[in-house]
């Protein structure tokens, strides 16, 4: 990862998520009154004077807390800290000096990183002299703001713009964006530290742990995967809390985000409703789809054929999952983990392919002389040409004689003779039939 990256840190509710959210210009993490809504450390571009950078949100640091999820987080803020070019501290103005705030400062001075110290929750700017206190931390000129009206987060992004390395030869380098959804405690966030080589995500056997789309970049390939891990989707008759809710609705935005979904499954459990509930919307969203099914390593009872009849016996009940390819892995024991990131690759440029026109009317002539079109008294249906008018999903346009008289069942016919021409597998395809005047259905 070429890109700078820089961590805002500090004490839990100074407002680190609301600062997140205005210097990327948008609400991509939880924001809410709680103490501890933040678990994980979770990234956003941010950019600003012609500068792209990576801004990371933390979970709010207790350094002596004993508390489980606070070392959990405590690990996380380090880890932060120890990859990033700049850490925003970030402080309550409206609150003064805490305690904690020393602890946190005598911490980063060991840390030896470029530090920012930000005042925040000033709403009174520049009539104020709430930053005025925390010179005593000895971290620099303390800058005064307000995240949540946005008072001088233009200065704070200069400022922090400012003190950025020099820019790179490949700044700008492409990810692919990988949406790893599934329920709850179904082994998410194992599969990305596993793949990471290290404990990226706060795991823990707690159902629910992750409550925010987190993202983490890898390199694989010669290609960058940006895994943005997510809340387990629950039924929204069980979401009760803000936050539960605002974690469903960020992990439906995490596939919208997404080019490639990995839907990971339990093999002890298996393929449930809720988990065809997502592949569906992945699916329709025009995503790529891989089935990660985890802790292969717990099944015990099974032979060389057991992952097929289970795969056949999922393709009955969606038979748009016989596009999909499973992989059977563990991240407990690292079984196939490694084989994750060939699969989304291929996956990512199936979604991109395009296939010249005399191609596709090479193979469309093919179908229709095989099978061509019903048809119906007095109503001839001629398909004449095709050519693929679009990617990401891949789209092609049928122009016919009556598109308003083209069966499902022969579009299914089509795009699976689509398919067996050019692969396209974990993708949806879409078919647009238009008359000779171009009027689409």
């Amino acid at each position: 990862m070429t890109m700078p990256t820089v961590a805002v840190v500090g004490r839990p509710n100074v407002g680190k998520s609301t600062l997140f959210n205005r210097l990327i210009g948008g609400r991509r993490a939880i924001v809410s009154d709680q103490a501890g809504t933040t678990r994980d450390r979770h990234f956003g571009t941010a950019d600003w004077g012609g500068r792209r950078f990576w801004l990371v949100d933390t979970g709010g640091l207790v350094p002596d807390s004993k508390d489980s999820m606070d070392r959990a987080i405590r690990r996380q803020v380090d880890l932060a800290v120890e990859q990033a070019d700049l850490v925003v501290f970030l402080v309550d103005g409206k609150e003064g000096l805490n305690p904690v705030d020393e602890e946190i400062a005598a911490h980063l001075r060991r840390a030896s990183r470029p530090v920012l110290l930000a005042v925040n929750k000033l709403d009174d700017l520049p009539d104020t002299t709430g930053h005025m206190p925390f010179y005593k931390l000895g971290l620099g000129d303390p800058m005064p703001l307000s995240a949540a009206i946005g008072k001088a987060s233009g200065d704070l992004l200069d400022a922090i713009v400012e003190r950025l390395p020099a820019p790179q030869e490949g700044e700008l380098d492409d990810a692919i964006n990988v949406a790893i959804v599934g329920r709850p405690n179904v082994g998410k966030s194992s599969i990305i530290n596993r793949l990471l080589g290290t404990d990226r995500v706060v795991v823990s056997p707690v159902a629910g742990t992750t409550r925010d789309a987190v993202d983490s970049v890898f390199k694989a390939h010669g290609k960058l995967f940006n895994f943005i891990d997510t809340a387990g989707l629950r039924k929204k008759a069980r979401v009760h809390e803000d936050v539960e809710f605002y974690s469903t609705l960020r992990t439906q935005r995490a596939i919208e985000r997404a080019q490639v979904c990995v839907l990971v499954v339990d093999a002890s459990i298996g393929l449930h409703t809720q988990d065809l509930r997502i592949a569906n919307e992945a699916w329709d969203r025009g995503c790529g789809l891989i089935i990660a099914v985890n802790k292969w390593d717990l099944v015990k009872e099974k032979d060389a054929n057991t992952a097929r009849r289970g795969e056949q016996e999922l393709r009955a009940k969606a038979p748009f999952l016989a596009y999909v390819k499973f992989v059977y892995l563990s991240a407990e024991t690292g079984q196939r983990i490694h084989q994750l990131p060939e699969e989304i690759l291929a996956v990512a440029e199936a979604r991109e392919r395009r296939i010249p026109t005399a191609e596709v009317n090479t193979v469309l002539e093919e179908l229709v002389q095989h099978t061509s079109p019903p048809q119906k008294a007095g109503q001839e249906v001629k398909l004449l040409y095709a050519s693929q008018v679009g990617t990401a999903p891949p789209v092609f346009a049928l122009v016919c004689s009556r598109p308003d008289a083209i069966p499902e069942s022969y579009e299914r016919y089509l795009i699976n003779g689509f398919r067996r021409a050019w692969s396209f597998e974990g993708v949806p395809l879409r078919l647009k039939f238009k008359g000779r005047s171009g009027r689409h259905t």
